[in-house]
């Protein structure tokens, strides 16, 4: 189960439902910006 640090939830839900969705199923935490982008990197390098 991922988790999303309560401080950073406000730029987590600036992303679509749809990306939301595809890093909770990533088993991530994330407690930082940095965290965030990292995790989005991953997922753009899987799709390429």
């Amino acid at each position: 189960m991922s988790y999303i640090d309560p401080k950073i939830q406000d730029k987590f839900r600036t992303l679509s439902p749809a990306l939301q969705d595809v890093i909770l199923k990533k088993n991530v935490s994330i407690y930082t910006l940095q965290d965030l982008i990292k995790v989005l990197d991953e997922i753009v390098k899987e799709n390429e």
